[in-house]
C-alpha cells in the first residue's frame, strides 16, 4: 500500500469530523450512509486511482462516480483533503448558491464525473464511460459506488447485464452494503439477496471484504484493475453510521443531521 493504516484510519476519522461539522450546519443531509462509505473513498483517492488534482479533467484519470449521491459530503471532505475543491467552502454544503449540494453536480465541481442522487444511474453513466475509453483506447478504469437500497432498481440490472455481456473490465461496482434504506432495512422492505449470485449470474467477478478494513478494500480494488477478462464487483458489507456509536445501525440517521448535543458527542468518540 502506498499509505500506512495509521494514516488512512486518522485520514478517516478527519473525514468523518467534516461529515458532521458539514451535517450540522446544513442541517439536512444523511449522516449513515455518508460515514458507512468513508473507507471506501479513502482507499478509492488515496491509494488506488489515478488522477491528478491539478488537472481534474485529465483524460488518462480514472473516473470515480458516486452513484448513491445522498453520501456527497464524504466525497466533498476528500476532494477539499486533497485540493480539488477549497477547504473552506465545505460548510456552505446545502446552501443556496453553494457548489456543495446535496447530490454531486458534475457542472458545479470539476472533481465530479456525474450528477448523481436519482438512485440507479450511475452504473449506466459508468458503463457509457468505459465503452467511451474502450474507443479512444485510453487505459482507465471507471469506478461506482453503488447503495445496497439502490440495487432494488431495475435500471441497475440493466446495467450489469450490459456490462457482463460486454465484457466491461474496465468496470468495477462497489455496493456499500450496509442494509439500511431510507424506509427500514434492505431485507425488509426487498431483499437483495443473494447479491453475490446475483452478479455472477450477469458474468461478473465478485470479490467480498468487510467495507472498513483498508487492507481488504485494497487488494479487492487491485484485483479488478488486473482482471481483464470481465467486470468485477466488490461487495462491501459494512456498518450504517460507522464510528459514532449512538448512529451505528440506527435508521433514523440515514436522512438525519445531528442535532448540536449530538454533534459534541460524536466529535468526542472520534477524538
Amino acid at each position: 500500500m502506498k499509505n500506512d493504516i495509521l494514516f488512512l484510519k486518522e485520514k478517516a476519522k478527519q473525514i468523518r469530523k467534516d461529515v458532521l461539522n458539514m451535517l450540522f450546519k446544513a442541517r439536512s443531509g444523511h449522516p449513515g450512509g455518508s460515514l458507512s462509505a468513508v473507507e471506501i473513498m479513502i482507499t478509492l483517492y488515496y491509494e488506488i486511482m489515478k488522477y491528478d488534482p491539478n488537472n481534474p479533467r485529465w483524460p488518462m484519470r480514472d473516473r470515480f462516480i458516486l452513484s448513491k449521491g445522498h453520501a456527497a459530503p464524504t466525497l466533498y471532505s476528500i476532494l477539499a483533503d486533497i485540493g480539488i475543491i477549497e477547504k473552506d467552502k465545505l460548510l456552505s454544503l446545502r446552501k443556496l448558491g453553494s457548489p456543495l449540494q446535496g447530490h454531486p453536480s458534475h457542472k458545479a465541481i470539476q472533481g465530479i464525473e456525474a450528477s448523481t442522487g436519482s438512485l440507479g444511474h450511475g452504473l449506466s453513466i459508468g458503463n457509457g464511460i468505459a465503452l467511451a475509453g474502450r474507443i479512444d483506447r485510453r487505459d482507465y478504469m471507471v469506478w461506482i459506488l453503488l447503495g445496497d437500497g439502490e440495487l432494488q432498481e431495475g435500471q441497475v440490472w440493466e446495467a450489469a447485464m450490459s456490462a457482463g455481456h460486454y465484457r466491461l473490465y474496465n468496470v468495477c461496482a462497489i455496493v456499500d452494503k450496509n442494509g439500511f434504506q431510507i424506509d427500514g432495512s434492505t431485507t425488509e422492505i426487498k431483499d437483495i439477496d443473494p447479491l453475490a449470485d446475483k452478479f455472477r449470474a450477469f458474468k461478473w467477478d465478485i470479490v467480498q471484504v468487510n467495507g472498513h478494513n483498508f487492507n481488504e478494500l485494497a487488494v479487492a480494488m487491485e484485483f479488478a484493475r488486473l482482471n481483464k477478462r470481465r467486470p468485477t464487483a466488490i461487495i462491501a458489507h459494512t456498518i450504517k453510521g460507522k464510528g459514532i456509536s449512538f448512529m451505528e445501525n440506527k435508521l433514523e440517521f440515514h436522512g438525519r443531521a445531528p442535532t448540536e448535543e449530538e454533534l459534541k458527542w460524536a466529535l468526542l468518540q472520534l477524538k
